[in-house]
């Protein structure tokens, strides 16, 4: 059975990664930003990637083709660090996946969103998008999922919906958390902390023993290459991290002081492989992937979607 997808909102590639590794096939990536295009298209160039306006985006042409339909849709109208005004943002983009989802047809959805998404403000509006994907034939479910759940070395809470045709619900569980707890920061970055000769790695190595907060990329409205407001900055401060800015480089041999992170190393932190190399400036980069999905839980999901697709053919089969 071939697996596809159309993935929208795309954005640097955390959830197209995510979705190639559990054996899913691109039919297309959907992204707005230049900068996340380009980097999709430098990192894999057989990815047909469409820079364009979701809300213009005709998903006709996709029907019959698409297994899963899935995206990381903007979080500021649900994010508690704005102004959460969910279905009146002009950012939400709900109504357009709606749309394609009525469209293409496909087998599943996967939507990722912040953990805003659950408060009591948008119960009104979770009770409309579980209605009208009803009325279109799916069964729906959503979770909290942390991404140190799955490896990653950052807590990092994301709401992940589900949506299934119906004969496929039965068969979907959500996946099982890793049974080896996520390195600490200090683990996982010490080889780059080291590159240049910083003769200060070890030390900071012991005191990096936690998983990383939550990266925050910011908008371009606002903020720049930092690791988040104060009381994520302070976070950062008790692992050894200056958050005020990020470096261009490793520390040098003989740098004193708490060292700041590279793009490189955050991405680390988000689960993208060394090689994957992000376009743009400094600023740009950080913010494809402070922004971005983490691979390894977007593979999780997909694996699950996977399996329940599998089990209804196996079981048809048998």
């Amino acid at each position: 059975m071939r697996f596809s997808t159309l993935e929208v909102c795309a954005g640097a590639g955390g959830q197209a990664l995510g979705l190639e590794a559990a054996g899913f096939e691109h039919e297309g990536l959907v992204e707005l930003d230049t900068a996340c295009c380009d980097t999709l298209r430098r990192n894999r160039k057989h990815w047909p990637v469409h820079e364009r306006d979701l809300n213009f985006f005709n998903g006709k042409p996709y029907k019959g083709k698409v297994t899963l339909l899935a995206g990381g849709l903007p979080c500021p109208p649900f994010s508690v660090a704005g102004k959460q005004l969910g279905e009146k943002d002009e950012r939400n983009l709900f109504p357009a996946a709606l749309r394609l989802v009525e469209e293409i047809e496909p087998k599943a959805v996967m939507i990722e969103n912040v953990r805003g998404f659950l408060d009591d403000t948008f119960k009104s509006y979770r009770a409309d998008l579980k209605r009208r994907l009803q009325e279109l034939g799916y069964e729906v479910d959503w979770t909290l999922l942390n991404a140190s759940e799955f490896g990653v070395p950052q807590l990092r809470p994301r709401v992940v919906i589900v949506a299934l045709q119906k004969e496929y619900v039965s068969y979907f569980k959500w996946p099982d958390k890793a049974v080896i707890a996520a390195p600490t920061v200090g683990h996982e970055l010490f080889d780059l902390m080291v590159e240049r000769g910083w003769r200060g790695a070890e030390a900071w190595r012991r005191r990096a023993n936690r998983i990383a907060p939550t990266i925050v990329g910011g908008s371009k409205k606002h903020g720049g290459p930092d690791l988040g407001p104060t009381r994520a900055r302070k976070a950062w401060a008790e692992l050894g991290v200056n958050g005020l800015s990020i470096a261009e480089t490793a520390p040098d041999q003989d740098f004193v002081g708490m060292p700041r992170l590279t793009v490189r190393m955050v991405a680390r932190l988000q689960g993208f492989p060394d090689d994957w190399a992000f376009t743009g400036k400094k600023t740009s980069a950080y913010r494809q992937v402070g922004n971005a999905f983490p691979p390894p839980v977007a593979c999780a999901v997909a694996e699950s979607i996977q399996a329940a697709l599998l089990k209804l053919r196996q079981q048809a089969a048998a």
